[in-house]
């Protein structure tokens, strides 16, 4: 039985966070598809990940990676002048710096953007199949 949901992960914690990293690993990201809403605190990522909660087979989907609360981004080696370049997204990381989180995306080729907040919540929202 072939169950049609799109999937929608809430991370509040570490645990979650983890969660969320394995289902976008190997995910491609345009730099065009990345989004800082400074005012709204909010960075987006639009990108296209295998479906790995299927182990029959690895489907695509386009996917949504929400961060909310975000106070700050910094990038590390990556031409935000090149905006149709893509990037293949390894692993999110978290790391306590004082009174603050770092959420690190780590990328092939040794990038990197680090996002700074005091509360983690990461939503990853499935759009559709490719």
């Amino acid at each position: 039985m072939d169950k049609k949901y799109l999937a929608k992960i809430i991370a509040k914690d570490h645990q979650g966070l983890k969660v969320i990293s394995a289902c976008c690993y190997e995910a491609k990201i345009k730099i065009k598809e990345l989004k800082y809403l400074k005012k709204n605190q909010i960075f987006l990522i639009f990108l296209e990940r295998f479906l790995r909660e299927n182990k029959k087979e690895l489907k695509k989907i386009n996917s949504v990676l929400r961060f909310d609360f975000i106070e700050m981004v910094k990038s590390k080696n990556i031409d935000q002048n090149s905006q149709d370049s893509t990037l293949e997204l390894l692993s999110i990381n978290l790391l306590k710096n004082k009174e603050k989180f770092e959420i690190n995306l780590i990328f092939k080729n040794s990038s990197c953007i680090t996002l700074s907040t005091e509360i983690i919540e990461v939503i990853l929202e499935d759009q559709n199949k490719i």
